[in-house]
């Protein structure tokens, strides 16, 4: 009972940040101009952007099984598919829950420790962070200037003067986290024999060990030009999801592709905020990116962020929820094969 209330906080916490970024992001707003632009945008635009959604996603489940395959095991692409579906419907209701449901829904239909799974997670988050920063780093060097000035002005300062308002005498503040951090390590280490007499204490070493295995995956690839690519091809096509939006909206319709990969980086930025699926933080940041960069108003933003971050939200709670009665809702009836005996 007592999880349960613990975990509807933070669901409602997370639920609240994502509100009250909404209303900053909509205030001042002209809603009579908000409405009457979705009302006269063209939807039709958004099919494409779903398709392409769509390979990105299948492209995920495949480059995911590539994670998998050195840890011995070669999951279905039907199950991991659905698997990670599922970890996204999940996302919906708990920033990061998906990370941990989609291990358990693939580990339980194809029998494989979720732990060594959530290794091979990390593995693929990590990768996607830094293709992120690549893409962000390319962004600035052939679009440098406003680019820059609208990260430092909108985020990078924001961010630093919340933080060091949060922490006061920041470096003290850190020198004690990291002498604590350190002492800490060196005790579970140190007497970790001992420790392991106590369950919770004994799982939690379990599941480092996985974690420790899975992220050993990505040194022993058999398929690594299999895995670039997919890598690239994920990126493309949430840089033309992310495009083909724009031709919705009469007054964004003059950006260009490579203007469209500035609101692919920060929307990511804002969807990899602790709040579900970028509630209120995209919606916020590709506004002001919009308005600052290209010289959109708000409000025609606003009606492009919500076009594109809805029709997302949309496509991944159906596909989600059917790939969730597909993995728990129907009797498992095959195991995984060993990689190697196909």
């Amino acid at each position: 009972m007592k999880s349960r209330i613990i975990k509807l906080l933070k669901i409602l916490g997370f639920l609240s940040v994502g509100l009250i970024l909404l209303w900053l992001a909509f205030r001042n707003v002209e809603f009579e101009r908000l409405v009457e632009g979705l009302r006269k945008a063209n939807y039709f635009w958004l099919l494409p952007s779903v398709a392409f959604s769509c390979f990105a996603f299948a492209s995920r489940a495949r480059r995911w099984i590539l994670l998998i395959n050195p840890l011995g095991f070669n999951p279905s692409f039907r199950n991991t598919f659905h698997s990670l579906m599922t970890g996204y419907l999940a996302n919906l209701a708990l920033p990061r829950l998906g990370e941990i449901t989609r291990c358990m829904a693939l580990g339980k239909k194809e029998k494989m420790p979720a732990d060594q799974l959530f290794g091979t997670v990390i593995v693929e988050r990590t990768i996607d962070f830094l293709s992120l920063l690549v893409i962000l780093l390319i962004l600035v060097i052939l679009r440098g200037g406003e680019i820059n000035e609208f990260l430092k002005v909108s985020i990078f300062i924001p961010l630093q003067e919340k933080v060091f308002s949060i922490l006061g005498f920041r470096w003290i503040i850190w020198a004690v986290l990291l002498l604590l951090s350190a002492v800490t390590f060196f005790l579970l280490i140190r007497y970790r024999k001992n420790l392991r007499k106590f369950k919770f204490i004994a799982r939690l070493f379990d599941i480092a060990k996985g974690i420790i295995y899975g992220l050993k995956t990505i040194t022993t690839l058999e398929r690594k030009w299999e895995f670039i690519f997919h890598t690239i091809f994920i990126w493309m096509n949430y840089a033309l999801m992310t495009w083909v939006v724009v031709f919705a909206v009469k007054s964004t319709s003059h950006i260009t592709l490579l203007d469209s990969v500035f609101l692919l980086v920060i929307g990511g930025l804002a969807m990899s905020a602790p709040i579900q699926s970028g509630l209120g933080a995209y919606h916020y940041i590709i506004s002001r990116g919009l308005a600052f960069v290209e010289g959109v108003k708000i409000e025609d933003g606003l009606i492009y962020a919500f076009l594109t971050h809805e029709s997302q939200m949309i496509l991944v709670a159906i596909l989600g929820t059917i790939s969730f009665f597909t993995i728990f809702g129907m009797p498992h009836r095959r195991k995984s094969k060993t990689y190697g005996n196909e």
